[in-house]
């Protein structure tokens, strides 16, 4: 089955997470991705971690590289600057991720390439975006967690900020730049014409959190911290301590919820007690609520109130590891998970990248080669280059 990317060829100079993690999409949508890298150690993420056996093929590297192709051009060099001239000029798609100016020093900015390419699709991402104060400050992806608030929505409401554990920023700013390259690519199928896009992470960051943001710009007031309470400050939206050590989440905020989850628990006193009386009273008095709770929550294993709650209609959610979370079922089966060979890496050579993150029933299973070595395909793209 045909994928929809296929026969869209992306020049990607981009390199660590957030520009490759956008082309990481886009190649598992099809489309062709050639990696330009500088020489000697290229993309700065191959290296990526402590562990030095993984040295140029870091997993950080891994995920979001595989299937791509990979062309060493020193592009300071004016031989390698013509061919990387050429490849832009025969790509549907260019993105960046180089500090503002760098590539309009190079020639290769949007009016350069244009001029070569006129349907171009031109995407640059950035901290703070192309134009602006903050135009040339750097940033990555904990500092922009910082700049934008998001920082501050983290933790416990008496403790300092806490920045989100993994890469957020990157990842989102990557999703959001492939949103912005696919939509680029639809009105080139209407119009004919190319478009440059400009992203910054901080405006991908913002747009992000609205759940937040708006609230603040309709009622002047911020949100609170609330640690590990619901968005809805409902104490029935919290973590509880099961009988086994394990933490369930629970996701009751809606009264009819309520109403069922205290049956189920064999508390219908809860329904009688004022306290108790509706989502705004169980707001006031969070404690009661919660040391009520955790007492009947208590009694058995995470996994056993996880099965039985949610079969139940109530949400609940027993708190996984990450290698618990890869075992559940049906990550195969809805294109989660993607096998992968990776020739010469230490341990085991058969491991698994990740995928979009939603099923199509229009689209075939996708499969990947191994991430490019440094380099790996530069003799195959010159010799392409070379032809008319």
């Amino acid at each position: 089955m045909r994928q929809v990317l296929e026969g869209i060829r992306i020049a990607d100079f981009s390199h660590v997470m957030a520009g490759p993690y956008a082309t990481h999409l886009l190649r598992l949508l099809g489309a062709e991705v050639i990696k330009i890298e500088a020489p000697g150690r290229g993309d700065a993420m191959r290296y990526y971690g402590a562990d030095r056996r993984y040295d140029g093929m870091a997993p950080a590297f891994i995920a979001v590289n595989a299937g791509k192709k990979s062309i060493v051009l020193d592009l300071k060099n004016p031989d390698d600057l013509a061919q990387a001239r050429s490849l832009v000029g025969r790509c549907d798609v260019l993105v960046e991720n180089f500090r503002p100016g760098v590539m309009q020093r190079l020639g290769l900015d949007y009016p350069a390439v244009k001029a070569l390419n006129p349907s171009v699709v031109y995407c640059s991402v950035s901290g703070y975006g192309q134009s602006g104060p903050r135009r040339d400050w750097p940033a990555i992806d904990n500092i922009v967690q910082a700049t934008s608030g998001m920082m501050s929505l983290g933790g416990d409401p008496d403790g300092p900020p806490m920045r989100v554990g993994f890469p957020v920023v990157d990842t989102l700013t990557g999703q959001t730049a492939a949103f912005a390259i696919m939509s680029a690519l639809l009105r080139r199928e209407r119009s004919g014409e190319g478009d440059f896009i400009d992203v910054a992470m901080f405006d991908a960051t913002i747009a992000f959190m609205a759940s937040a943001v708006v609230p603040f710009l309709v009622t002047g007031q911020a949100l609170a911290r609330t640690g590990n309470t619901g968005y809805s400050g409902q104490p029935t939206s919290a973590l509880f301590k099961a009988k086994d050590g394990h933490s369930i989440s629970l996701g009751v905020v809606q009264q009819h919820q309520f109403e069922l989850l205290a049956r189920l628990l064999q508390q219908p006193q809860w329904l009688a007690d004022p306290l108790f009386r509706d989502p705004d009273t169980r707001r006031q008095n969070l404690a009661a609520v919660q040391n009520a709770l955790s007492g009947v929550l208590a009694t058995r294993d995470a996994a056993e109130w996880e099965q039985l709650l949610s079969a139940a209609g109530i949400p609940c959610g027993m708190v996984r590891d990450i290698s618990q979370a890869m075992s559940l079922p049906a990550l195969d089966e809805r294109a989660l998970r993607i096998a992968l060979k990776v020739p010469g890496l230490p341990g085991r050579e058969d491991v698994a990248v990740l995928g979009p993150g939603f099923v199509s029933s229009q689209a075939g299973r996708t499969e990947l080669a191994a991430p490019p070595t440094l380099g790996q395909h530069s003799e195959e793209i010159r010799d392409w280059l070379r032809r008319p």
